[in-house]
């Protein structure tokens, strides 16, 4: 029995035939790019590239409800974790579990596929749809190595109980770098929380709780390249690192 897909690929293949058509209608003229660019946006189709099979997993579903996709992210995200850490057990750790929770963060995309039964169709327990996820390799690989992990031939345990450290956050010099710099905070897979104190000049005083220690948190920060870290230990009473917002 094949897989069907049920995620609208089906309607998905019509509206790129008819986007190609229309295209080649308009091969004549230069606009028949343009043309192309404007239908393909006006359809809300995203581009992304397909994760590594290791990054992918799959999860039983009862329908395609929001609750549903949901609980069945975080299905599919524990399963790229045991895989890659090579231990059934992994999901004891309470910041392993803690990660594996916000799954939504590393999806690249998923779809829907029917579940499949034995040929003899005797399988009464098979499922009706099975969610599909394809994860963000490098984002999923940054969140195993901020909690001490890695591959199950390199995985290399640390400490990754939260600690709580004062930050300074310069750079903000409008409500939308402010967005941004909390944004980020607010998403970076070794924060476990952030609570903005104080705001004063072009910058904020920010508590966070980091994964893994200070000193990997800011290296980590340092190489995603929203916010670059100025000092780690600067000369400054009760501010353990400051940072600033790139532009």
């Amino acid at each position: 029995m094949g897989v069907a897909e049920l995620d609208g690929s089906a309607r998905a293949d019509r509206l790129a035939w008819k986007f190609r058509h229309q295209a080649a209608l308009f091969a004549r003229s230069g606009k028949a790019l343009a043309l192309f660019l404007i239908l393909l946006l006006s359809a809300g189709m995203a581009v992304a590239h397909a994760a590594p099979a290791t990054y992918s997993g799959e999860a039983p579903v009862a329908s395609q409800s929001e609750g549903e996709r949901a609980e069945a992210l975080k299905t599919a995200l524990a399963a790229v974790v045991i895989r890659l850490s090579g231990d059934p057990g992994i999901l004891a750790n309470g910041n392993v579990a803690a990660a594996v929770a916000e799954a939504e963060k590393y999806v690249l995309q998923y779809r829907y596929q029917r579940g499949t039964a034995s040929a003899d169709s005797s399988d009464a327990t098979a499922p009706a749809l099975v969610l599909v996820a394809e994860f963000d390799s490098n984002a999923v690989d940054r969140m195993l190595a901020g909690l001490g992990l890695g591959s199950a031939s390199s995985a290399v345990a640390i400490d990754t109980t939260p600690t709580e450290h004062r930050i300074w956050l310069g750079g903000i010099h409008s409500a939308e770098d402010y967005a941004r710099g909390l944004g980020y905070l607010s998403k970076q897979s070794l924060v476990r929380q952030s609570w903005p104190v104080e705001a004063r000049g072009d910058g904020l005083l920010v508590r966070v709780s980091v994964s893994g220690g200070l000193q990997r948190w800011l290296d980590t920060v340092d190489r995603e390249g929203v916010l670059r870290v100025n000092s780690a230990s600067p000369p400054l009473e009760g501010i353990d690192a400051t940072l600033v917002l790139n532009p």
